[in-house]
This record gives C-alpha cells, structure tokens and sequence, in this order.
C-alpha cells in the first residue's frame, strides 16, 4: 500500500516532488488524514510507510509479521480514523469463563470493529494465538467467542493479542447487549417518526398538485408547491432512508443485490426524476419517494421489535445458572485420642470447579452444576426441566441438575457434569442453534430481489436507448425510461406484506392472541400437527385438592385437621390442601416438624397428628385400615397420575386426600375444534406416563409422548419434521423453550415462565387455551390476504411496465396507477379487521 498525499499518490521518497505541507497524508493503516509535520515513519520490507500516529505503526508492523497483510485488501466500508483503545482489566472478565472440557471459553465485544475484515484479521490473530483452540467473531454484534487450553496461554495473554491489534475487548454483559438492541430500535423508531411527520405534510401539497393538475393551476403557485414537496421529501429520502442508501452501496459493491437497492432505486428514481421534472415544468412524485421509506421503515420497525424480545431468551436461560458454587473441603483431625473429620465450605466460581468435587446445596438455593446426592436429602423444584409440577425427592444416589431449585433440605452432592455438559447448558445450545436457522420468506425475497432489481435498471436503460434511436427528444426518451422505474415501484409491493401483517396481528391482540411477525404468519400457513404440553398447557398447571373422605370423623374435620398441619409446610401438595379448606377455622399445631418427600406432623389437642405417604405413617407406626372401595379409589386415582394423601390422628387412619393437576375446561372443544381441521393433535410431556395418559385421555388424544427431557422433546419435533410435518409446539414453562424455538412455529400460554413467552412466535395473552384454533385460523387467513396482496402488486407490474415501455404511459397516469394498487392491497388488508 502506497502512501497518499490528498490529490498525489506514490511511495514517499526522492521521486516525489516537494510538496507543500498544507497537503494531508493518509496513514497506511487506518486511512486517516492527517498534516505532515505529525507524520511516522517506519521502512517496512524496504518500503517506507507514513503513520498517523505510533499505535498505527506499531499495528500496521504486527499485521504484517503475521502474514496478515491480505486485511487491508479485503477491508472496505472502513471509518477513517485508529480504534479507540483503552485500559483493559483482566479482572472484569472473570465472571463470563465457563469451562469446556478440559478448555476454558469466554464471550466478550469488540470496540473497533468497522467492517468484515476487522472480524477476519481478529479471528486470524486469535488463531495464531498459542493455546486458542477457537475464535468466531460475530459482525453484526461485535460478540467473539474464545476457547483456549489453559495449560498454554491465559486470559491476559488473548485480551492483549487483541489490543495490540487496535481493538478493545470489553466482557460481553446481557444487559448492555440488550440496551445496544434498544439503541438500534430507538434509532428506527426516530427515522420512521421523522419519515412520517414530513410525508404526512408532504400529502398535503401532492393532492394539490394532483388537483392542479386534472383543474388547472397557476405556474407560480404550482413551482412553489413543488420546491416545498423538495424540501418535505429530501429529509424522508436522506435522513430516514439513510440505512438503505448505504446498504445498498455496499450491495452494488459487492455485486449482490437486496432490497436495500431495490427500495433506494425506486424511491432515488422518483425524487430525482421529480427534481428533473422541476426544471421542464413536469408533474413531480416526491410523495411516491417519502411513502416508500416510510412504509418500508414500519416494517423495520416491528421486525426490530422482535429482534428484541428474540435475544432475550439466551439472557433468561444464562441468568438461571449461579455464578458461585459452596465447595466442601475435609480434612482429618485428632481430638481427645479420636480422628476427626472436619467438614468446611468455601464459595468459589463456578469456572473453578471440576468433575468430581463436592458441592453443598442449602434450603432456597439454585443447583450450580448437574450431579449425584452423596448426603442429606430434600425437594427440587424441576419444573424448568421437566414441567413436572410436583417437586421430586432426593436422596442419596439421586441425580440433580444445573440451575433446578432447592426447596427444603441441605445436601451435598458430588459433580459429574460442568460446563457444556451440563443439562441446562444442553437447552441453551438447543435454543441458539434453533434461533440461528433462516426464515423460509426472507430466502425467497432476497431471490426475487436478485433478479427483479437489476432488470428494471436494464430495462429502464434499454427504454432509453430504444427510443433515443427511434429519433424522439431526448426529454421523451428520458420520460419513458423513467416511467419504467416509477412504474417499478416497489410501493404495492413494500405495503403488500407490511400492512396485512399490521393489522392481522393487531387484530390478534385484540383477541388475546399476540404474533411476533410476518415469518410466523408464513410458517403458519401449512400446519399440519399441533403439539401440546401437559403441565399449564392442557392442564390448569397447580396441584388442586380434587377428593378427600374422612375416615373415622366427618370429611370436613380430616380437611380441618390435614390443613392445620400442611399450612404450615409451603409444600405445593399441602397449599392445594390448605386452599381447599379456606372458610374453615383451624387447629392450632404444637411441635411441627417436616420430612422432606414424606410428610409432616404435629400435636394437636394432645394427640399426635401426621399427614403424607402410606411409607411415612406406617414408618411412624399407624396401621392403614383401608377398606375395599377406598382401595380401589386409590389405585384407581394413582393410575390417573394424582398423588394420595393419608391423615392419621391419635394414631389411627383419619382421612385420605387425592391431589391432582386438573385439565383445563376448554381443553376437550379445543382438541375437536382442531382434529375436525384435519389437524393432528399429540402430547409430549416430561410427567410420568401414567399422568399423562390420564390426561390425554380426558383431552381425547391418542398421541402421546411422555418421560420426555427438553432436549428430547426439540428432537422429536426435529423428527416430526423430518417427516415432512408442520409443527406447532404449545407450552408454558422454561422446559418447553427448546421444543417452541425448534417448532415450526412455537405458542406460549399467557401466564407461562418468560423463558417460554419469549422462546415462542405467539403468545395467547388471556391463559386460554381456547384461543389456540383461532390463533391457527388468523395466521392462515393473513397469509391468505398477503398472498393477495402480493398477486395483485405483481399482476400490476406485469401490464403497466409493458405500457411504460410502450411511451404511452404518462408518468402522472403511472403514478396514479400507482396509487390504485396501493389502495387495493389497502382495501383487501381491511378485510381482516373483520375476521
């Protein structure tokens, strides 16, 4: 690369004339102008480089004994001017390093990054690093991933390669990712608020020039109108549609055409032709330019929007593993002639500790790592796992898992998985490797875009030149090939999708029934199979009190009895006991005590008073006299999934009680609703086989799929796929996120964890599952209107663009024409407010 002065180029040396030193160099590495007197110099392989500065050279020196020089080829779009670098704290990353096997990975961001080079030469730096075993840097975030071998290089080491080549590595916080989000959709909302307030003024003028036009109107007035129509559409094309303009440079650059070319070639067509049409006393379009931008922000918009909501499911699955973990430390001490064990605790991170060490978890606490109780027991709570509504026992031997909450008892279990391995690190990966898969529409759009932008600019050229030779003006030639590119306008087809999408899913709110796009509308359109989850989905999602009898007193007093004691445990079991007995005075319990998995007890009156298992009251001696028909009910009420209950008073058999999560009222209608659809309908579900079909039975459906963990669940609707089925996976909790992202589309119950609602492309607002058929239904017919839309856009184009080639379409006539398409797609959108 030759140094450059500004308007002479060549290597610096004799051969060069003298030159006066108010002319600016270019610095060799970061193109940034600057005066000579500050000029550094450096002979670089027998050439000499001029510098802005010493960081610059320095840079530029390193890249080049790297074998790295191929950056400065390949880099454009590159904001003139160095990174700013800062200090870089090692201390400050320490919380975002997780171990991967044997390796240590990291996220952070990337100041500096200006174009797809700079993420090339970082990833090329960091792979030449010692030790670093993987390196992607992600261009659009500025988010790097980084493994390395601990063993052959530090952190110290990776943070420095990548300042030393003019880039500041920052850790990557999910709150301030969040807020860069917001700032991007702030940014869009303020281009489309300034797009519309001057295109709303803009219309105002156009309708009466239009007006003027078909009735007559004054030169004077009519030139003011339209220099005012000028200065209305020259902030709407260069401020708002500013991001397009771009893009679409760097579109041509590449030699890759989107819609960015297409949206700047047919609103840039109408503005300048209108601008053209000033100085001949012509009609002008700025109001088709403004309408354009603005129309085409909206939808950028409510994309954005999603975007948003979209990142934050990672965010909530990260935020669920503690950073530290209370590792047990041993040691053998003597005391009065005995050898002792001394048992302490130390907090420490959770990238510190490795396969096989112990971990000691107390009441109210998050599980750090996955692995296997060695002492005490207790309850979890793995509802985000499993979407079993009840907590599971655990004991010694039993198996626990990352991120899974503790309820009652303390314990120490030994880690057998960390990192990646982990469950919960498991669904992570499941949700980023879903999310990351294109939509269907936006394939197709960019195909058509492809091939439909370059040849409206062909064929606006070949208009041009066809009718200069047939010997017309050249003012003629040029009003036809320009009412090739405002006929082209993309403006039928920018508003087709955008507003039957705005209005079916505002329609959809109105009804409880929130989308999350248009590409959830496409996928929509061909759903064949609806998967339902159990716990809060088909089901009311809490464990309710279905039955009790008393034995041996009145089926009021057990109640009374059972309650006193459970209100005071806060197990989910005991609530739906407690909740049953509201009204009801009760008992004032003396020496409580809890058993974790088993039950409680209590004095009351004198007379000792127990409810839980069969196990727990025959292990503190009660003898269950169950007569033939209450055993019956019991096998009976287990077979149907609902856990049994037993109170003993004064030790002898008192009552039994029937606790069950009870199926939703609608669900059975909603089943025949969608089966009658020829839609099919199935149940995966991480609850025990029996309980789910019970359930299924009572919803009327055959297909079931049960003892399903998360990721087990994305991979049979992985399957089902595979199949050639469309698939809508239906839940609520934190372990259906996997399975909603992997679906072709994924709908979450109102009142499901956040996990869930943002996983999934529709939420049913109201918590009724009722709403799922018309969901189906709105998403259908919406498409149906796009499709439309998109038809008649199309059809449009196909008879005018002929007509415009012809000459015998007048600008004004294309224009209007123009309008009249508009309007139709406006019209046929209304039809689903109606819907």
């Amino acid at each position: 690369m030759s140094d450059q002065y500004e308007g002479v180029e060549g290597t610096r040396g004799d051969s060069l004339p003298h030159i006066s030193k108010k002319f600016m160099l270019k610095c060799d590495h970061c193109l940034l102008q600057f005066p000579e007197r500050e000029a550094v110099y450096d002979d670089v392989k027998g050439r000499e480089k001029v510098f802005c500065c010493h960081g610059c050279k320095g840079i530029y020196r390193l890249i080049n004994d790297e074998g790295l020089t191929e950056f400065y080829r390949k880099r454009d779009s590159w904001t003139p001017g160095p990174a700013e670098t800062g200090q870089v704290d090692t201390a400050a990353f320490t919380d975002n390093l997780k171990p991967v096997g044997k390796e240590i990975e990291t996220d952070l961001v990337l100041d500096g990054i200006r174009c797809a080079s700079c993420v090339w030469l970082n990833e090329k730096i960091l792979l030449r690093t010692k030790g670093v075993t993987y390196a992607n840097v992600n261009y659009a975030t500025h988010r790097a991933r980084i493994r390395w071998d601990p063993e052959e290089t530090g952190l110290d080491t990776i943070l420095s390669r990548i300042s030393s080549i003019g880039y500041t590595p920052k850790p990557f916080a999910s709150k301030s990712y969040e807020e860069d989000l917001k700032n991007r959709q702030r940014d869009l909302l303020l281009r489309f608020g300034t797009a519309s307030f001057f295109s709303m003024q803009l219309m105002l003028y156009s309708i009466a020039l239009y007006a003027g036009y078909f009735q007559g109107i004054e030169t004077g007035t009519k030139l003011l109108f339209e220099i005012i129509s000028l200065f209305l559409a020259t902030p709407v094309l260069f401020y708002s549609g500013w991001p397009m303009i771009r893009g679409s440079v760097k579109s041509i650059n590449n030699l890759s055409f989107n819609m960015d070319v297409l949206i700047t070639a047919g609103a840039g067509a109408a503005y300048f032709y209108s601008i053209y049409q000033i100085t001949q006393g012509g009609e002008v379009y700025f109001d088709t330019a403004a309408m354009i931008i603005t129309l085409i922000l909206l939808g950028r918009y409510i994309e954005a929007g999603a975007k948003k909501k979209a990142s934050q499911t990672l965010t909530h699955l990260l935020s669920l593993s503690p950073k530290e973990a209370r590792i047990v430390k041993r040691q053998r001490a003597r005391g009065k002639g005995q050898e002792l064990m001394n048992t302490d605790t130390v907090m420490v991170p959770i990238a510190s500790v490795k396969t096989g060490e112990l971990i000691q978890v107390v009441p109210g606490e998050k599980i750090p790592l996955d692995g296997v109780v060695v002492e005490g027991s207790s309850e979890i709570d793995e509802s985000m796992l499993t979407g079993e509504s009840r907590p599971v026992v655990k004991t010694q031997g039993s198996e626990v898992f990352c991120g899974t909450q503790n309820l009652f008892g303390s314990f120490i279990f030994e880690v057998k998985r960390t990192g990646a391995d982990t469950m919960l690190s498991q669904i992570i990966k499941t949700v980023e490797d879903a999310q990351a898969k294109r939509a269907p529409v936006q394939a197709f759009a960019d195909r058509v875009v492809g091939f439909f932008v370059p040849a409206v600019l062909l064929l606006g050229v070949m208009t041009f030149i066809y009718w200069s030779l047939r010997g017309i003006p050249t003012a003629g030639a040029v009003m036809n090939s320009v009412s090739v590119m405002v006929i082209a306008c993309p403006c039928a087809l920018g508003l087709a999708t955008p507003l039957a999408i705005l209005i079916g899913t505002t329609r959809g709110a109105s009804k409880g029934i929130l989308i999350k796009g248009g590409d959830v509308i496409e996928k929509s359109k061909d759903i064949d199979t609806v998967i339902l989850d159990k716990t809060g989905t088909l089901t009311e999602g809490k464990p309710v009190l279905s039955s009790f009898s008393g034995t041996g007193m009145p089926d009021l007093d057990a109640l009374r009895f059972a309650a006193s004691l459970e209100r005071l445990s806060g197990h989910s079991i005991g609530k739906a006991i407690v909740d049953a007995a509201k009204g009801l005075e009760l008992y004032d319990v003396e020496n409580f005590s809890a058993y974790p998995g088993r039950g409680v007890k209590g004095g009351i009156d004198g007379n000792n008073a127990l409810v839980g298992s069969e196990n727990f009251l025959e292990a503190e001696g009660v003898v269950l006299n169950i007569d033939t028909e209450m055993l019956s009910r019991v096998e009976s009420s287990r077979a149907g999934g609902a856990t049994v209950v037993y109170l003993s008073y004064d030790n002898r058999l008192a009552g039994v009680f029937f606790v069950s999560d009870v199926i939703r009222k609608e669900a059975g209608n909603v089943v025949r609703e969608l089966l009658l659809r020829k839609v099919a309908v199935a149940m995966i579900t991480g609850d025990n086989i029996n309980t789910a079909a019970s359930i299924a039975k009572e919803a009327g459906i055959d297909w079931i799929r049960a003892e399903m963990s998360p990721v087990e669940k994305a991979g049979e609707i992985k399957r089902m796929q595979e199949e050639g089925r469309h698939v809508i996976m239906v839940g609520d909790g934190i372990n259906d996120a996997p399975a909603l992202v992997q679906a072709d589309v994924g709908i979450a119950m109102g009142r499901g964890a956040d996990i869930a609602l943002e996983s999934s492309d529709m939420v049913l607002m109201r918590n009724d599952l009722g709403l799922l058929p018309e969901a189906v239904s709105l998403s259908k017919k919406t498409f149906s209107v796009i499709r439309q839309n998109i038809f008649w856009a199309l059809f449009y184009n196909v008879i005018a663009i002929p007509l415009a080639v012809s000459g015998i379409l007048h600008p004004v006539i294309a224009a209007a024409a123009m309008a009249f398409s508009s309007l139709s797609v406006v019209g046929n959108s209304l039809r689903l407010r109606r819907c």
